[in-house]
């Protein structure tokens, strides 16, 4: 919780800090807070479309949430802005990712 706390106070002087409000999310995740690392990861994908990982981890949380169709809208959407950021790296993870998923 000290973790979150201090991402928290950080995100109170910028409060659209992508990079902040990602590990905000992953540190919800460690501790079983999905919703809350949902929405901390929504934030980013408002504010920067092009934060590729945080497609991911969002699509996961959704999968753990068992909202399926919305995981799978979230990996596409991701598979999209990786092949137009030409990361083939994040593509590629998000494309495995979404045919496990899909299997």
């Amino acid at each position: 919780m000290e973790r979150i706390e201090k991402i928290k106070e950080m995100l109170a002087a910028n409060p659209s800090d992508s990079f902040l409000l990602h590990a905000l999310g992953l540190e919800y995740i460690k501790i079983g807070e999905l919703n809350l690392a949902k929405q901390s990861f929504e934030r980013v994908l408002v504010s920067n479309l092009n934060y590729i990982g945080t497609y991911y981890h969002l699509a996961k949380v959704n999968e753990l949430l068992n909202e399926i169709k919305e995981a799978i809208l979230i990996y596409e959407k991701g598979i999209i802005v990786a092949n137009q950021l030409k990361d083939n790296h994040a593509k590629n993870e998000l494309q495995m990712a979404l045919d496990d998923l899909i299997d």
